[in-house]
């Protein structure tokens, strides 16, 4: 339990850096910017949204198979498929939150001069911080909770590539229901505390 435990806390924590920075990204381009195949990008990120993790993951295993990389059936394989499960929830959310900022003050940083990397990291990230913070930490809590796409190219390895969800199921089907309890609550705990943080955020309450 333990194991699996620090492994999903690991898994989860390195897929919400990476989510956290191209969905951010992707976000930003989706809400600010006009470029051909822009319905098509939007389409694409969202597919994991829609699709059954089982899915993702034959994608991921037949992507991650070819090519020479040896990444199948390792903690990294969990942690992208961690992240391209999560991916969806950060650019929607950054996108929203992006689109929240009042352009009036980039069009003043505009006038003063600023670039538009300088405008986003000065004036949009600044006014659209509780929108994105809320999409990391949901974004994080769905890396948590990954099984499908995590099963399929990472395996169910107790010590190795084990997360909760896996280490639950696995308990299940064994018959340790004590495990499978403590495990289950756990996690619901966290998935908990998190809708409360995403909720006291979106109301904009202080800390």
């Amino acid at each position: 339990m333990v194991d699996a435990l620090r492994l999903s806390f690991v898994v989860a924590g390195l897929a919400t850096v990476l989510v956290g920075v191209l969905g951010t990204a992707l976000g930003y381009a989706l809400a600010k910017l006009r470029f051909p195949g822009r319905g098509f990008v939007d389409a694409l990120v969202t597919l994991p949204l829609v699709l059954p993790p089982t899915v993702v993951g034959y994608y991921l295993l037949a992507l991650l198979g070819r090519g020479g990389w040896d990444l199948l059936f390792t903690p990294q394989a969990a942690v992208i498929a961690a992240a391209i499960m999560a991916l969806p929830i950060m650019v929607r959310t950054a996108r929203a939150a992006i689109e929240g900022v009042d352009p009036v003050y980039e069009q003043a940083a505009y006038t003063l001069g600023k670039s538009p990397v300088a405008t986003f990291v000065l004036v949009t990230l600044p006014l659209a911080w509780r929108g994105l913070l809320a999409g990391l930490v949901l974004s994080f809590a769905r890396a948590l909770g990954e099984f499908g796409a995590t099963l399929m190219v990472a395996g169910n390895i107790p010590g190795r590539t084990q997360t909760m969800p896996l280490a639950i199921y696995e308990a299940t089907q064994s018959g340790d229901d004590a495990l499978a309890r403590t495990l289950v609550a756990v996690l619901t705990l966290g998935a908990f505390t998190v809708l409360v943080v995403v909720n006291r955020l979106n109301r904009g309450r202080p800390w």
